[in-house]
C-alpha cells in the first residue's frame, strides 16, 4: 500500500506509557514503529497504517513561519538576556507614547497615573547605589560604543569586563567613567576591532593618560591575555577614509609584513606605523596623499610618519 506524502515527524515511538515502564506497540500487528503526524495530530503505525491514537493536543504554535524574520516577529518570548544593562533586561518598562494598547490617547488623569507609576518604576528597578552606577557605567559604555560604531558583540564584552571588575573591588579610588572607558578600550582589542587610545578619548569624558592608566592596570588585575595590535587591522579603515585603492591597501600590507619580518614594528605605535606605510604605498601606487591629510586620518603627527616612512622605505630597499 502506498502511503501519502504528507508532512509527518518520523519519531520511533520508543517512549514509554504513563507507567513509564511498557513501550507502546500497535494493538492491530504489534510493530513498535509508530509515528507521529503532527498536521493531522495523530499517531500512525509506520507498518499496518492503522491510526493508533487520533485527536491529540498540539502543543506548538497555531500560527506558521517560513523564514526567520517571521518567526521572529511572531516569536512570544521577550528579548534575550544582556550583560549591556545593569537588570540584564529582565525587568519591565512602561512606554512614554502615553497611548493605550489600541493607540488612543490617554485621558489627562491617567497621563498624570502613568507618569507617577513611571517614576517608581525607574526607582525600584535599582536597589541601592551599586546598581545605579552599574546603570551610569553601562549607559556610558553604551554611548561611547555608539558613537565608536562598534558592533553589539563589543559592548557585550566592555560590559562583562565591567562587571568583573566591580566584582573583583577595582572601581574603588577610580572614576566610573574611566573604568568604563578603559573597558571598552580592552573590547575592542579582544575583538580585533582596534581603536586608539586618541579615538577612544574623543568621545569619553575622561582624559587619554588616566584611560591608558586604568586599561593597564585593570588588565593586569583581570590577567586579561591581550596581543599586541596588528598595524595591518587599521589599513582598510584608514584607507577608506583617504579614499585610496584596494591596490593602495594591499601594498600597505606587504610593507607592514616585510618591515615588521626585519624587527621594524617594536616598540612602535601600531597606528603611526600603519599610517606611514600608507603614506609609502599611497607615493607607490601613484595616489599620493600628503603627510598631514594621513596624519589627520590616523590621529598621529607628521613627525611621526617621516620617522617611520624612512625606516619602512630603508627595510624594503626604496630610494626615494
Amino acid at each position: 500500500m502506498t502511503r501519502s506524502t504528507r508532512t509527518r515527524e518520523r519519531e520511533q515511538e520508543s517512549t514509554s506509557t504513563s507507567t513509564g515502564e511498557q513501550t507502546r506497540e500497535c494493538p492491530e500487528c504489534g510493530s513498535d514503529h509508530l509515528v507521529k503526524s503532527s498536521d493531522r495530530g495523530e499517531v500512525v503505525c509506520d507498518d499496518c497504517g492503522l491510526v493508533v491514537e487520533e485527536d491529540e493536543i498540539d502543543r506548538g504554535p497555531e500560527w506558521r513561519a517560513f523564514n526567520h524574520s517571521e518567526r521572529q516577529s511572531k516569536s512570544r518570548v521577550g528579548a534575550p538576556t544582556t550583560q549591556t544593562m545593569h537588570d540584564k533586561g529582565l525587568t519591565t518598562t512602561i512606554d512614554w507614547k502615553d497611548k493605550d494598547a489600541y493607540g488612543r490617547s490617554l485621558s489627562s488623569e491617567k497621563r498624570s497615573q502613568m507618569h507617577r507609576l513611571r517614576k517608581w518604576q525607574e526607582r525600584i528597578r535599582t536597589k541601592d547605589a551599586g546598581e545605579r552606577n552599574l546603570q551610569f557605567a553601562l549607559s556610558e559604555t553604551d554611548r561611547m560604543a555608539s558613537a565608536l560604531g562598534v558592533p553589539r558583540s563589543v559592548r557585550e564584552v566592555a560590559s562583562v569586563i565591567y562587571r568583573r571588575a566591580l566584582k573583583e573591588d577595582l572601581i574603588r579610588g577610580r572614576s566610573i567613567e574611566g573604568v568604563a572607558t578603559a573597558c571598552l578600550y580592552a573590547a575592542c582589542r579582544k575583538e580585533g576591532i582596534p581603536r586608539s587610545l586618541e579615538e577612544i578619548s574623543e568621545v569619553s569624558r575622561v582624559e587619554r593618560k588616566e584611560i591608558g592608566r586604568t586599561y593597564r592596570y585593570i588588565s593586569q588585575e583581570l590577567s586579561l591575555e591581550m596581543e599586541p595590535v596588528d598595524p595591518k587591522k587599521y589599513v582598510p579603515r584608514f584607507c577608506s577614509e583617504l579614499g585610496l585603492s584596494e591596490e593602495v591597501q594591499s601594498k600597505t600590507k606587504e610593507i607592514i609584513e616585510v618591515t615588521a619580518e626585519k624587527g621594524l614594528l617594536s616598540g612602535k605605535s601600531p597606528t603611526g606605523y600603519a599610517a606611514a606605510a600608507i603614506y609609502a604605498a599611497s607615493l607607490l601606487c601613484n595616489e599620493k596623499k600628503t603627510q598631514r591629510e594621513v596624519a589627520d586620518v590616523a590621529q598621529v603627527t607628521e613627525v611621526t610618519i617621516r620617522n617611520r616612512y624612512q625606516e619602512q622605505i630603508e627595510a624594503m630597499g626604496i630610494h626615494s
